[in-house]
């Protein structure tokens, strides 16, 4: 139950600097009196604003600040759910707006219309319409139930009966259908663009392919080529190989023969020469010496002749053997030189043998370099990395599409739900359920208040109203004394349908001027043996003028005055 324990307003309207504080659960009926313009209507505004940020009556916000003081406007009101305390405070000049629950300041980092809003769906379960329906009867700003529009009934009851949360599941059901409708047209785009990627990278994996062909195909002809260049060469090499391994032994050994005749001979030369230079010498000795010069014998002319003859003999003999020699050395280094040009023949065919093994290396290394670019090609790789993003793209295509397969799903959720959620389901299935509940209370209250009509509001909230004698009428078709008893049944019954649901439950009762309408002295009768009935946890506030009739009435009076052109609280207290 939504106990409201206590109002404070200072600055507000007519009252000053000092005060107003008025009790809501002291006493269980209280008489609010005054003259015009004393402040009796203001405790009603100041509870108003203090709630929903705005007065009970057409009162522009800026016209709400004290009009002498001009600043500082405090309204704070009280009341508990439950074990919760909780205490608003607003005010103007500052502006101020806090919620305390259990003396504890609520976050105030969200904008104010947030906060108002976490006032009142999380914390009061009314808003300012629903909260006048419940609580409030008879001002002259006051628009009846019966005068709303259809949709506005609507609310109203909705906020009774505490079915006001599917209104919202749906708003909620709505939006959250809006996105997911945006979610797969998204998907649906997505798709789009990966079946495009795939049919895209099939493409580019076919030409990757065709292109691999024609590399490995290239490659293919140039092994064979290389191939058939390797096997020539091995061939050529088999034939000089052949060549070589027959010639070689014997151009090694002649050459090996005439280089130790060419030495021989020439050490048989330089023999001669020396003997030849030894002749001379000795000749030249007897051509120059007369004496011996070991023995200092004269040496005669027929022992030169001797000599000399016998050099002459020896030296022409050497001469001789030296041209036979000459011409043996001379043939011995055409022999040398023959041999010699038959090994440098053999060389170079043991070159060539070589170059063509180098040749063979060569081909055999760039045909085992193609064999693996053609097994291993760039465009090879290329295309193994070109099928696995591929597969990648495909995996994603099916992730996708089951996605959007769960987002259809969800979707029909929201459709099967939303159905629910609208007014025409599950709330029109629980309104019709409690309207013959609501219409039996009003007829039960329109018969105390001796109203004797046969009143049954239908699921769209029209009336249909009928007299004894069958007689069809409208609300607008009555009197306002008979239009001010219908609005009565309807504020209890309501409040009675709050209770049974506890969603409105609340304490507080406002009677502003009811009695001061147009009920005659019966209705005003029937309306106090309704008030005189009401529980023990209802604390009803009356505001009238008739303080000669209602005086007496109920336990308690407040009588507000005004001095020096600000109200206050002359009386309070118990009868």
């Amino acid at each position: 139950m939504l106990l409201f324990e206590s109002i404070s307003y200072k600055n507000f309207l007519s009252t000053g600097d000092k005060p107003t504080v008025i009790e809501l659960n002291k006493d269980s009926a209280t008489l609010v009196v005054g003259a015009n313009g004393a402040g009796k209507s203001t405790m009603l505004d100041a509870i108003s604003y203090a709630l929903f940020g705005k007065p009970h009556r057409n009162i522009n916000r800026p016209q709400l600040v004290n009009s002498i003081n001009n600043k500082q406007l405090l309204v704070e009101v009280k009341f508990s759910l439950g074990s919760n305390r909780y205490r608003v405070i607003r005010g103007m000049k500052p502006n101020i707006f806090e919620i305390y629950h259990n003396d504890k300041l609520l976050n105030q980092e969200s904008h104010s219309r947030d906060y108002q809003k976490v006032l009142e769906t999380n914390i009061l379960k009314l808003n300012h319409k629903s909260f006048h329906q419940v609580v409030v009867l008879g001002s002259s700003n006051f628009i009846p139930f019966m005068q709303l529009p259809s949709y506005q009934r609507r609310g109203v009851i909705e906020d009774l009966l505490d079915i006001g949360i599917f209104t919202k599941m749906n708003t909620l059901i709505k939006d959250r259908y809006s996105k997911m409708k945006s979610d797969i047209l998204d998907t649906d785009q997505q798709l789009n663009i990966i079946k495009e990627q795939i049919a895209l990278q099939t493409k580019h994996i076919k030409d990757l392919q065709n292109i691999d062909i024609q590399q490995s195909t290239k490659a293919l002809k140039q092994i064979e080529s290389m191939q058939s260049e390797v096997d020539l060469l091995q061939n050529r090499n088999k034939e000089l190989q052949s060549n070589y391994d027959e010639v070689a032994p014997t151009l090694l050994s002649n050459k090996k023969s005439a280089i130790d005749k060419q030495s021989s001979l020439n050490e048989y030369k330089i023999q001669i020469n020396t003997n030849i230079n030894k002749i001379v010498k000795d000749a030249m000795f007897y051509e120059n010496n007369d004496c011996c010069p070991t023995c200092d014998q004269l040496i005669s002319d027929s022992v030169k002749e001797v000599k000399k003859s016998e050099a002459q003999e020896k030296a022409q003999s050497l001469d001789q053997g030296l041209q036979q020699l000459e011409d043996r050395i001379t043939k011995a280094n055409k022999t040398f030189d023959a041999a010699n040009e038959a090994y440098n023949k053999m060389q170079d065919l043991l070159s060539d043998i070589r170059s063509n093994q180098n040749l063979i290396g060569n081909l055999h290394k760039q045909i085992s370099d193609l064999q693996t670019q053609k097994n291993t090609s760039n465009e090879l790789t290329d295309t193994k990395e070109a099928e696995a993003d591929l597969d990648s793209r495909k995996l994603q295509y099916d992730t996708t599409l089951a996605s959007k397969s769960s987002q259809l799903e969800t979707r029909s959720y929201y459709d099967a739900i939303g159905e629910m959620l609208k007014d025409t389901g599950i709330k029109t299935k629980i309104i019709r359920q409690y309207l013959p509940v609501m219409n039996k209370l009003i007829n039960k209250y329109l018969n105390i208040l001796d109203f004797f009509v046969k009143f049954d509001l239908d699921e769209s909230f029209n009336e249909t109203i009928k007299s004894r004698h069958r007689d069809e009428f409208s609300y607008a078709s009555f009197s306002e004394g008979e239009k001010s008893r219908i609005d009565l049944a309807l504020l209890f019954a309501w409040r009675q349908i709050a209770k049974m649901k506890n969603s409105a439950n609340t304490n507080l009762l406002i009677l502003d001027e009811t009695f001061d309408s147009s009920l005659d002295v019966d209705g005003v009768d029937n309306l106090l043996k309704i008030l005189y009935s009401l529980k023990k946890d209802t604390n009803v506030f009356i505001i009238s003028h008739k303080k000669d009739v209602l005086d007496g009435k109920f336990p308690s009076r407040i009588e507000f005055e005004k001095v020096n052109n600000f109200s206050r609280v002359r009386k309070n207290g118990s009868v």
